[in-house]
């Protein structure tokens, strides 16, 4: 913990879920008494100003990423803070955003951080969007932002659409729906989750947590 509190970034691109990734962060932040100034803001200055930033998204692919583009220079900020090691959380659409491409409805570029794209998913007896609680499985102490959360604790989903062909070396839990969906990825100092943490209860404000007092050594891909 640090005597001055941490600026908390959360990306204003008007994809929603905005106020509650505030609530989730606020709360998660309280929990390990870490002080924390958490604000909503497409202000490309305050992003490069962030010590942690944090990317929620609902909706279409192609919506979210022409939200981001319509802000002038926001993306620019946003490559430039995380390519100088800013702390990055994707949440939902916002880890989509990380991945090569998407595939929904057009194919629309995304923000190439991970190798892959995001597709619909090919399920057979299960039905679309997945939505409600599902279980994840990762190897135990795989990464720093799983601490405390046990292989088999459950996340809360809403997705049509996941990761495919992405490298394996990024994927860090997976859940299944129908076959294996990858949960949550890691790269650098960059992570993303499929499922919403604001909305997981317990599991997701420890990821949060988790997350405000991570720091990625830059002698590990991963962690």
């Amino acid at each position: 913990m640090t005597s001055n509190p941490s600026n908390v970034v959360i990306i204003d691109y008007n994809g929603g879920n905005l106020a509650s990734a505030k609530r989730a962060t606020l709360y998660a932040a309280q929990m390990i008494n870490l002080p924390v100034n958490i604000e909503i803001t497409n202000d490309p200055q305050a992003i490069l100003n962030a010590d942690r930033i944090i990317l929620p998204g609902q909706g279409a692919f192609a919506d979210c990423m022409n939200g981001l583009k319509s802000v002038p220079y926001l993306l620019d900020a946003l490559n430039q803070a995380t390519s100088k090691g800013v702390a990055f959380l994707g949440i939902c659409v916002g880890m989509q955003l990380m991945a090569e491409r998407g595939l929904e409805h057009t194919i629309t570029q995304g923000l190439g951080w991970i190798k892959g794209e995001i597709a619909k998913m090919p399920v057979h007896d299960l039905p679309l969007p997945q939505m409600g609680w599902n279980e994840l499985q990762f190897a135990a102490g795989c990464h720093p932002i799983l601490e405390g959360i046990t292989p088999g604790d459950h996340a809360y989903f809403v997705h049509s659409y996941a990761l495919t062909r992405g490298d394996h070396k990024n994927i860090i839990a997976t859940t299944d729906y129908d076959g294996i969906v990858p949960a949550i990825v890691a790269q650098r100092n960059m992570i993303g989750t499929q499922f919403h943490v604001e909305k997981s209860q317990k599991v997701g404000l420890r990821i949060i947590s988790n997350f405000l007092t991570w720091k990625h050594s830059p002698n590990h891909n991963l962690s």
